[in-house]
């Protein structure tokens, strides 16, 4: 297992298909929710972020490899990794296990916008710093 902050979710039935498998898009939901568990565990509160500083990290792609499928009433624990940091982007490498079985895994693109006006901007330097750390 990946990562350096982690956080788990059950899957209730909303989260499923009509096969009681859950449905591809909910794996974004609870990715989505890791990274901004991730940042809130670091002190970053992104609607602070957007106020304070004007900026808001907005995601620019996302690659997700579905290796098995989570279940109805299944724990999932989803992971986050920032593996490189570039002006206005970084990287975050994320997986989701069902105990040790590895069902998915995710790189995603995060750029820096300004909240204003929607257009990247560099990541500031004490944001980079808390995200190391």
């Amino acid at each position: 297992m990946i990562g350096i902050f982690h956080q788990q979710f059950r899957v209730y039935y909303e989260d499923t298909d009509a096969g009681g498998v859950v449905y591809h898009a909910n794996y974004l939901k609870f990715f989505d929710r890791t990274r901004t568990e991730w940042l809130r565990s670091k002190g970053l509160e992104q609607s602070e972020m957007a106020v304070k500083e004007n900026i808001i990290l907005a995601i620019r792609h996302i690659d997700i490899d579905f290796i098995k499928p989570a279940r109805l009433d299944d724990l999932l624990t989803a992971y986050c990794q920032p593996t490189c940091y570039k002006k206005v982007s970084m990287m975050i490498h994320q997986e989701m296990y069902r105990d040790d079985e590895l069902l998915a895994k995710a790189a995603v693109k995060v750029v820096s916008l300004k909240a204003d006006l929607f257009k990247p901007t560099k990541f500031p330097q004490h944001l980079i710093q808390e995200l190391m750390n």
